[in-house]
């Protein structure tokens, strides 16, 4: 019960996150700085953008081919008390990731600061109480600054509007800063607009556009394949092949979402959260329903035992508890992901994901050992075979995924600042296809067909021996040829004895 209490407090918590959410629309509402450093930092936003030819025409920052960033409405306000006693500016600085040395500095090699220092006002490198910046050597007019001044007593100042367009492809990241520690309580108001040339999607997540328009089509496909076979069959349909059945309608649905949800997202700049919170309910609940066959299958559920007894409620339970921890992580990685990066978060929610992935892994394995000795034993040749291949299939995707999962950490481990976001998009959608693959192939195995009942259980003794099996134990042995002498005697005695009687 505290479990299922603390993943309804999160759920609650997401919801409301979720109503208060846009998209690549960067929005601040009454947001804080916080300290790092000797700074009070706002992250203002870090998006992959793809380059953009420059544009002299000032009235085409809009159009579809630019890309760039636009503020719109920023102000901050301060509180009264310290209207009339602080003086300074507000800082807010765009830059690419290969520019990130530019910002900050230190004195004589001790630690970073990002204000400037007595030490490094005296070596003459900066003003002290400004954020210290300087021009980047590879990458001419970057970072972009821009200074608000609040020398005047007003408790609210405005940023001016402006767009900047983006003429070369990187991870761009935005931060307000401020060196005035009485402006602790200072908050931030307004948004800023990312465009990509393609559209608002975020750089790394553009490719993933595509990537379902064509998932949907490869669900499409298959779904055509198996119900065409199940119309065909449907009186031989098993219980497993509607269990199937739901999990391609859920994958058909689960792309088709996620494609309309970065269609929208792409066209508008807001992110539709209602077709993103379906898309990711009804993945999740795919994920589960296919776990729970794949382990029920593997028990031998409907092939060699007619239910699951005891364990039909630690089945249950552990797929309830997946389907909640996997409902909360996609939940916080999608629903109002705006920025292109992954917050610490995410970390503490992979884990017991990953803990019930390992376990159901466990579980599946040492069932489907229990499941094949009883089949050879009881010599169902025909569903040996098939629970073979079915084993094989299942060992080389957690073979794959161990290999993938170590790239991943590779990857993620290697890739601290984000950049290889261009290639980041291939992990989300190496798994879709993994799972995709893997129900190919069990599709393949179990598709409706003329002989689908006799892979079913079946009580009445006959599930025994297959046709094989009974083909087997008809057929004669051959016979020695002492035996044949023996009973050539045989014979003959009884002939003498009738003969005999005869008399």
């Amino acid at each position: 019960m505290p479990l299922l209490d603390s993943f309804t407090a999160i759920s609650l918590l997401l919801l409301v996150r979720v109503l208060c959410i846009q998209a690549s629309v960067h929005n601040y509402a009454g947001e804080k700085f916080s300290r790092k450093g000797n700074a009070f930092v706002v992250h203002g936003g870090s998006e992959g953008i793809y380059y953009s030819h420059p544009n002299l025409n000032e009235s085409s920052a809009s159009s579809n081919g630019d890309a760039y960033i636009r503020f719109e409405k920023i102000t901050f306000q301060r509180t009264q008390e310290v209207a009339n006693m602080s003086k300074g500016s507000i800082y807010a600085i765009l830059f690419e990731v290969d520019d990130r040395e530019t910002i900050g500095g230190s004195a004589y090699g001790g630690q970073r600061a990002i204000c400037c220092t007595s030490d490094l006002a005296k070596l003459g490198a900066c003003k002290e109480g400004e954020v210290i910046h300087r021009l980047s050597t590879t990458n001419p007019g970057w970072p972009q600054v821009f200074n608000v001044p609040f020398d005047s007593s007003d408790k609210t100042f405005t940023m001016e509007p402006r767009s900047v367009q983006i003429t070369r492809t990187g991870m761009y990241n935005l931060y307000f800063m401020h060196c005035e520690p009485q402006l602790n309580d200072m908050v931030i108001e307004g948004k800023t607009i990312w465009k990509n040339p393609t559209g608002y999607l975020p750089g790394r997540m553009s490719p993933l556009l595509n990537f379902y328009g064509f998932m949907s089509l490869a669900f499409l496909v298959l779904g055509i394949f198996w119900f065409s076979q199940y119309a065909r069959f449907w009186k031989e349909v098993l219980q497993l092949q509607n269990c199937i059945t739901l999990v391609i309608t859920l994958g058909m649905f689960e792309m088709a979402l996620w494609y309309f949800d970065y269609a929208e997202f792409n066209e508008s700049g807001v992110r539709p959260t209602g077709i993103t919170v379906w898309a990711v309910t009804f993945g999740t609940v795919k994920r589960t329903v296919s776990r729970l066959i794949i382990l029920t299958v593997s028990m031998g559920y409907g092939v060699v035992r007619p239910t699951l007894g005891g364990l039909t409620s630690k089945v249950v339970m552990l797929g309830g508890t997946f389907f909640l921890a996997s409902e909360v992580l996609e939940l916080v990685e999608h629903v109002g992901a705006v920025s292109d990066l992954s917050g610490k978060a995410m970390l503490f929610l992979s884990l017991p994901v990953a803990v019930l992935d390992a376990f159901f892994v466990l579980w599946i394995f040492t069932s489907l050992s229990s499941t094949l000795n009883k089949l050879q034993a009881k010599r169902m040749m025909g569903k040996l075979d098939i629970y073979r291949k079915f084993t094989n299939a299942l060992a080389v995707a957690v073979i794959v995924s161990v290999g993938w999962i170590c790239y991943e950490l590779y990857f993620k481990s290697t890739d601290i600042y984000n950049e290889q976001w261009q290639n980041a998009w291939i992990i989300p959608a190496f798994w879709h296809v993994l799972s995709f693959s893997l129900l190919c192939v069990i599709c393949a195995l179990w598709a409706p067909s003329q002989n689908s009942m006799r892979y079913a259980y079946s009580d009445d003794g006959s599930e025994e021996f297959d046709k094989e099996d009974s083909l087997m134990l008809i057929k004669p042995s051959p016979v020695s040829t002492k035996e044949v002498a023996e009973l050539r005697s045989v014979h003959s005695e009884d002939g003498d004895l009738e003969e005999d009687k005869t008399e």
